[in-house]
């Protein structure tokens, strides 16, 4: 429904409730969706009326939407259950458990069994939680309250709780302009008519004496000056359609140049060479509403031809029909909706482009301005490039000034060639990346162009005149045409009047190039032979708009968003530029600039509340959504692979979800088994043809898996968290002997033992303190530009990394040296302290989001710092007892989670200085706290090796469990034990001394590695890496251990004497205490050492990752002479062991 068509079903609301039309009012705010009246909601609540009630909510949610909706209707149905067993109604209470509330029990089955049992009992008062449940009327009163709050939350809800702001009677002032407007057109004009009927346009009677002279005076206000109206779309106002022709100077505002004294019936029959306007140009441009919207004012059947025939300069008898589309045969079971693979980019994903060949490679452009390409059968990021500036030197002042003054560059697009040999990169500050694609995964830089002045908004490829051609887009309010092979500038178009939001190429004879711009007014212009502008369309939603073609180039489409979130997806008539259908199923407000993608020349998807919404091409109406078993971002980003058997969709959690159909659930088995066999050993070299040769004759899986065979020599990776947890289906049939085979069975290769500095980056950080303490907490700023260290002596340390010509953007990095900041005042950062010896206190540290303060405790108060200024903001909770660890909540900064050296954890907030409840499960200190956003829950670990699950909405404990002990060491464990949540919020690291593992959000470990060979010190830290790829761990002997985070197998081993200086690593006793993770740099670490010194590690400039494969599988390609200890390459994680001890549900 167009937004005009919305504002008149508030108008009809204001007329009927002016009219004290009461039950039709609510029957339109029902059917519609648009306003949700919640005095009458209270009302039918406070009354009991609940089928009223929920028939009215059903106008406006279903019980599966999201959690709010669920929630919503259980509590009205419990009230409703509870009313019947309170008036002794066993039957109706009955009818209502198995009818209404049966639904919520595969959510949760325990709750359900619970009001079951209610039915067994005298009183249910007698239950506990129902105790305090007074009379009827209070009751429903509380209910109200909290049905209240979860409405306003529910964004369902979001901009329906308030009408829009306009007059009084607007839609009667209306329909009198429009009367006034009629009186204007009478050739008989008369004095005061008498207005007695809608159903007809008003006329004046001519009299039957003299004419009277022409009385224009108003009937009822302001006349309007005369000008076309937009058209209301299918709810136009039929009875005030105008039945004569307009005046000429209606029409004279859709014809610049026009003869406004010239007869519009004149205009209408008379040839075109005769009335056609001296600009052509000037009249294409005029603002013009879609061909096919009803209600078309002031335009006669025969002006609408004639601005046709003028618009295409055909003679009358030459008509232009739309290609004709034959049905194609598909089915719903051909869309991709079925959950095939979850991948973890570790940012946000701004961008997404399956390989035009290749099914199953896909592109991906984030936030950081990192890309990347995932083989999405085997779940393996073949490829990634961090953002930087290749030539500093030749970098325009603009961009220079502009990365200064912001260092923060995001992906805006990235897409393959049309031949998959290239990959371009279009980035939010004035720069465009070319890459060559190597299929054994290397990118390879080809051009660097200082495109646009401002941000890049869009790239695409082209061929004109058959070479390879690269298009851009960009704030500068331009589109340029490069050559993709020397980076030359063939075209500059001008003279937009805003932005350019995206490109849309399409070879017809010609190229011909649409573009949508980003302003008030956006428009798609058609050029040809790269001349210039030759036509202009207004696309619909007025803003942020893209346009695709189908595969076989026939038909087009656009999608786009307007600033009130309005969003539109239409089909075009390509050759009169008029919109030919316009798709429904957006239901409310966007929350974000929706995004789109055909597939097989017959379906469209689109992301929008937190789901992807599917339409046939042919039918206006919605055909499925899918919300990929939740998760997923409000507007999610989407793109399809050629085959359209795969759809790649972007999460909440920085991650990516592939869907498939059968035929892509079949091709990702296939290509997964393939490559597990052939890593199970080495491949006989006449092996590789026959396999490429049967497999080619496979339909829809040829390419990729002659991709994936020429590539032998690639390591399959470990077996994803994804796969490790128990599953609901068997999407994967082959999972449980995978993940037995690649973790008893040895590698083919050797790790990699880093012993020499030169096979590594390590900087140590400069301290100017005379006795250093040992760095107890470490972590970067969220920003990466900076380090902040706690020291046993409860002083803070920060390192900011300096913008220069060595490090333009300021990031943090191993090869320029940082400098120790101080603020001018002097003063240290220095923690409370509540005992004579604060280096045995346990010491805790948080980092707000924005980097602008921290909160920290050793021993003493919890302080809170401004970043700054270095000053204590406030101080609070003193002890004992003494606060040991500290998490923000995800949600809202004044919310604090506190772990206690009591073993309880209370649940603070900032602002009002209150605790609000308080955590009791464990039986020692507090050790390790984690939020999950995606789960809604808080997970802690204690010095009592115990693990629990805590609900963020009630602060309910969910579930706990101990760890395991190791092979060898006897149960229980004792000792500090720290969690971690994985990028996709669902999966924890756990760390320990004696262990690190990986545990499920049901607390079940999925992989656990235990200290031995090489690495046989006990454990002292553990983290994630940025984009959740890899598991660092630091140990007490000195050394560094890098993991693969999906099966934790060790990919390599940095020995001491690779990072600490000679004369700290010849006595052997400094280690690791705390190793931090980059917040963008997946291979950069920070380490804190037990002597106070602080050093960051990355890897050599020649390596780039850590534990390259060996030389014979990179093709006889040289390492660096990095020794090889064959104690690590059986260094693989084990599976859990099936004993554990475990404290059940709580």
């Amino acid at each position: 429904m167009s937004s005009l068509s919305r504002e008149l079903v508030f108008l009809i609301l204001q007329f009927l409730d002016e009219e004290k039309f009461k039950e039709a009012v609510h029957r339109l705010e029902q059917e519609s969706g648009f306003y949700f009246n919640m005095k009458h909601f209270e009302e039918q609540v406070q009354a009991g009326e609940w089928d009223e009630v929920e028939k009215y909510l059903g106008g406006f949610t279903k019980v599966e939407d999201n959690r709010y909706s669920m929630k919503i209707f259980f509590e009205i149905r419990k009230q409703k259950y509870l009313e019947a067993l309170d008036s002794h109604d066993r039957a109706k209470a009955v009818e209502i458990l198995v009818k209404d509330l049966k639904v919520f029990a595969s959510f949760n089955e325990e709750l359900f069994k619970e009001i079951t049992h209610l039915l067994t009992l005298d009183n249910f008062r007698q239950n506990e939680q129902l105790s305090k449940y007074g009379d009827t009327k209070s009751a429903r009163n509380i209910m109200l309250l909290e049905l209240k709050k979860l409405i306003e939350a529910n964004p369902l809800f979001r901009d329906k709780l308030t009408l829009p702001a306009f007059k009084a009677s607007r839609l009667r002032t209306l329909i009198n302009q429009s009367l006034n407007w009629q009186h204007q057109l009478c050739k008989n004009p008369r004095p005061n008519p008498d207005i007695k009927t809608l159903f007809m346009d008003h006329t004046c009677a001519p009299t039957n004496g003299t004419r009277p002279p022409p009385t224009n005076g108003p009937l009822v206000g302001s006349i309007p000056k005369p000008g076309p109206f937009p058209p209301l779309g299918v709810h136009s106002m039929q009875p005030f359609q105008s039945v004569i022709a307009p005046s000429a100077s209606a029409i004279a505002g859709w014809m610049t140049g026009g003869n406004p004294s010239m007869p519009h019936a004149a205009v209408a029959q008379g040839p075109p060479g005769l009335v056609q306007p001296p600009n052509a140009t000037a009249f294409l441009k005029q603002p013009r509403a879609p061909a096919n919207a009803a209600g078309m004012d002031y335009h006669t059947a025969d002006s609408e031809h004639l601005m046709k025939r003028m618009r295409t300069g055909q003679s009358d008898e030459v008509s232009f029909s739309g290609a004709s589309h034959p049905p194609n045969i598909c089915s719903q079971d051909d869309l991709p909706k079925s959950v095939a693979r979850t991948l973890s980019q570790g940012s946000n994903v701004m961008s997404l482009d399956f390989h035009p060949h290749h099914q199953t490679l896909l592109l991906v452009g984030t936030n950081v301005g990192d890309i990347g390409i995932w083989e999405v059968g085997s779940r393996e990021r073949i490829a990634h490039k961090s953002f930087k500036v290749w030539d500093v030197q030749n970098c325009s002042v603009p961009l220079q000034a502009a990365l200064m003054k912001d260092a923060t560059v995001s992906v805006n697009r990235c897409v393959w060639s049309p031949d998959g040999s290239v990959i371009g990169v279009a980035f939010s500050k004035h720069l465009v990346h070319t890459y060559a694609y190597i299929p054994n995964g290397e990118l390879r830089q080809q051009l660097e162009i200082d495109a646009h002045i401002g941000g890049v908004n869009d790239i695409a490829f082209s061929h004109p005149n058959k070479s390879l051609s690269i298009i851009t887009c960009g704030d500068d309010k331009t589109i340029k045409v490069w050559d993709a092979i020397t980076g030359q500038k063939h075209h500059v178009f001008e003279g937009h009047e805003a932005p350019v939001y995206s490109v849309c190429p399409h070879q017809k004879e010609a190229i011909q190039i649409m573009m949508l711009l980003d302003s008030g007014a956006p428009q798609w212009h058609i050029l040809y032979d790269n001349s210039g502008s030759r036509v202009d369309y207004d696309a619909p939603g007025l803003w942020c708009t893209t346009m695709a073609y189908t595969a076989d180039g026939s038909r087009l489409f656009s999608c786009g968003t307007s600033k009130d979130g309005d969003s539109h997806l239409v089909e075009w008539n390509e050759t009169e530029g008029a919109i030919k259908r316009t798709y429904s199923g957006f239901r409310k407000r966007s929350l974000g600039v929706v995004q789109f993608d055909t597939t097989r020349n017959h379906f469209l998807a689109a992301g929008d509340e937190f789901m992807i919404k599917f339409w046939d091409m042919d039918n206006t109406n919605l055909l499925t959504t899918t919300d990929a078993e939740g998760g997923l971002t409000a507007s999610p980003r989407l793109r399809f692979n050629k085959e359209g058997s795969l759809l790649a969709v972007t999460t909440n959690d920085n991650g990516i979800k592939i869907l498939a159909n059968i035929d892509g659930q079949c091709l990702l088995r296939m290509l997964e088994s393939r490559t597990f066999e052939g890593s199970r050993g080495p491949q006989q070299s006449n092996s590789k043809a026959p396999i490429v040769n049967v497999l080619g004759s496979i339909s829809n899986v040829s390419s990729p898996i002659v991709s994936a065979l020429e590539r032998p020599d690639r390591v399959p990776p470990g077996v994803p968290m994804s796969s490790l947890a128990t599953m609901d289906n068997n999407r994967v049939i082959d999972i449980k002997p995978r993940i037995a085979d690649d973790s008893d069975k040895p590698k083919s290769w050797k790790l990699a033992d880093i012993v020499d500095s030169a096979h590594l980056k390590a900087l140590r950080l400069p301290d100017t303190m005379a006795t250093p303490s040992k760095v107890v907490r470490l972590l970067y700023t969220n920003s990466g530009l900076a380090v902040l260290g706690l020291g046993s002596n409860a002083t803070h340390k920060l390192w900011k990394w300096q913008r220069n010509e060595r490090n333009l953007l300021g990031k943090s990095t191993a090869s320029v040296v940082p400098h120790l900041w101080q603020p001018t005042n002097g003063i240290l950062m220095t923690n409370d302290t509540n005992d004579s010896n604060p280096e045995e206190s346990s010491a805790c540290i948080a980092l707000s989001k924005n980097d602008s303060y921290v909160m920290s405790a050793s021993g003493g108060k919890v302080s809170l710092f401004n970043m700054m200024t270095f000053k204590v903001m406030t101080t609070f909770m003193p002890p004992p007892p003494a606060a040991t660890f500290l998490a923000f909540h995800p949600q809202d900064n004044n919310i604090i989670a506190i772990g206690m050296e009591d073993s309880s954890i209370q649940i603070y907030n900032v602002r009002i200085d209150e605790v609000k409840t308080k955590l009791k499960g464990h039986h020692e200190k507090i050790t390790g706290l984690a939020f999950s956003q995606t789960l809604n829950v808080l997970v802690s670990s204690g010095a009592d090796a115990q693990l629990c699950v805590w609900s963020i909405d009630g602060w309910e404990k969910r579930k706990s469990k101990f760890i395991q002990a190791p092979a060898g060491r006897a149960n229980p464990l004792v000792g500090d034990t720290r969690v971690q949540f994985h990028n996709d919020q669902t999966h924890i690291l756990v760390s320990h001394e004696s262990q690190i593992s990986i545990y499920d959000s049901k607390l079940d470990c999925l992989r656990t590695w235990s200290p031995r060979d090489s690495l046989s010190a006990p454990i002292s830290s553990a983290v994630y890496s940025c984009n959740g790829m890899l598991v660092y761990a630091g140990f007490c002997d000195g050394a560094v251990g890098v993991f693969d985070a999906d099966s934790l197998r060790l990919r390599c081993r940095i020995a001491p004497s690779a990072y600490i200086s000679p004369s700290a690593s010849s006595n052997g006793s400094v280690y690791p205490m705390v190793i931090a993770s980059h917040p963008s740099e997946p291979n950069q670490i920070a380490v804190g050492m037990s002597d106070g010194t602080v050093y960051v590690v990355e890897p050599s400039d020649a390596d780039l990752k850590w534990g390259n494969p060996s030389p014979q599988e990179n093709g006889g390609g040289a390492l660096p002479s990095i020794s090889s200890n064959p104690s690590l390459s059986s260094q693989a994680s084990e599976p859990p062991a099936a004993r554990r001890m475990d404290s059940g549900i709580q």
